[in-house]
């Protein structure tokens, strides 16, 4: 009984092991793939690697908000135009938060569809328990 118990335990700790090793991977994706965005986009500055994973842990901290206060998925493809509007503006307002980003209104808008397509082809969902 009590071998049973320890077995429970270790795989309880693996799998809280396992879903942080998933959640820094998936913003280490994320900041790649917003560096990658921003060398793509016209109006849309050049950050570095530290900006660029600060910009992702705002986002995905205002994608959850929205999503838990408004019932909105704010991925760009989500809810279709709603989706990808709501992600077009978090973008936008994440240059606020996060000094040595910016970025026009043309360039979020480009950048959420950006975003959108790398996403269908490379799911990077972060999801927060």
């Amino acid at each position: 009984m009590a071998d049973n118990m320890d077995q429970v335990k270790r795989e309880d700790e693996e799998k809280r092991n396992v879903s942080w090793i998933g959640i820094i991977t998936r913003f280490i994706v994320a900041a790649i793939v917003l560096m990658i965005t921003a060398w793509l986009t016209p109006g849309f500055s050049r950050m570095g690697f530290g900006t660029a994973l600060i910009a992702a842990l705002v986002i995905a901290a205002m994608d959850w908000i929205i999503q838990r206060v408004f019932k909105i998925d704010a991925s760009p493809f989500g809810r279709g135009i709603v989706g990808f509007i709501v992600s077009a503006v978090i973008i936008y307002l994440t240059q606020f938060l996060v000094p040595g980003m910016s970025i026009s209104i043309w360039g979020a808008i480009i950048a959420s569809i950006i975003i959108g397509i790398i996403d269908a082809i490379l799911p990077i969902n972060v999801n927060v328990v």
